[in-house]
């Protein structure tokens, strides 16, 4: 799905999509609109503007993977301002794409977006866990009540530790010998496990317990 309030720039990104082979479930001017053509076709991936009349983008996206978490949001942004990458990874996207990128860019961003891996435009990648590792810095209010944490299996943690190298699917497949499906389950338990909405928030995770040093 593709949101964008410039009607020629929204419907280039459609038709290249489409000619890459995505199937383009709906699209959507304003905000409001978009939150209600998401929950109504659920798309795999939901090409975001932040900039949209109505509601911002970043809310766009907070209520849309509130309400399911399984579609995963790709920011294309004519902003590449730190402030605003923050707030889009924060309120659930997966990635985050300035409209500078080329159309192979973009498709590119939109399979990988797809299979479930955080894509930036380079720069912002080193800002946004940059940022996690400040957070992760802080100390936890009141941690000596936070309940027990779940225990993850062996391999589970080995999955975690690669993805918090920021390594891909396919990457952490070929390093642990296994399908790719298999690390893509994995990852679905880890996040059940841990209660968390996506391998964002996974990766902060990770660094939060030093797993990405190992």
């Amino acid at each position: 799905m593709v949101v964008d309030d410039h009607p020629m720039w929204r419907d280039a990104v459609a038709r290249d999509l489409e000619t890459a082979g995505f199937a383009v479930v709906a699209t959507a001017g304003d905000g409001p609109q978009a939150v209600r053509r998401a929950r109504a076709v659920v798309p795999d991936v939901l090409v975001l503007d932040l900039n949209l009349p109505g509601l911002p983008g970043a809310q766009v996206c907070k209520e849309v993977v509130g309400a399911q978490p399984a579609v995963r949001v790709l920011v294309l942004s004519a902003s590449g301002e730190h402030a605003d990458v923050l707030e889009a990874v924060k309120s659930g996207a997966t990635g985050y794409l300035v409209k500078s990128a080329s159309t192979e860019e973009l498709i590119e961003a939109v399979r990988r977006t797809a299979q479930g891996d955080p894509v930036f435009t380079p720069g912002l990648a080193g800002l946004v866990l940059g940022e996690y590792r400040r957070l992760a810095g802080e100390p936890a209010a009141e941690s000596a009540d936070e309940p027990e944490v779940p225990q993850l299996t062996d391999r589970e943690t080995e999955v975690l530790r690669l993805v918090a190298k920021g390594l891909s699917y396919k990457q952490i497949a070929e390093r642990l010998v296994i399908s790719h499906r298999t690390v893509q389950n994995h990852v679905q338990n880890t996040l059940g496990k841990l209660q968390l909405h996506n391998r964002v928030e996974l990766v902060r995770y990770a660094i939060e317990r030093g797993l990405d040093d190992g």
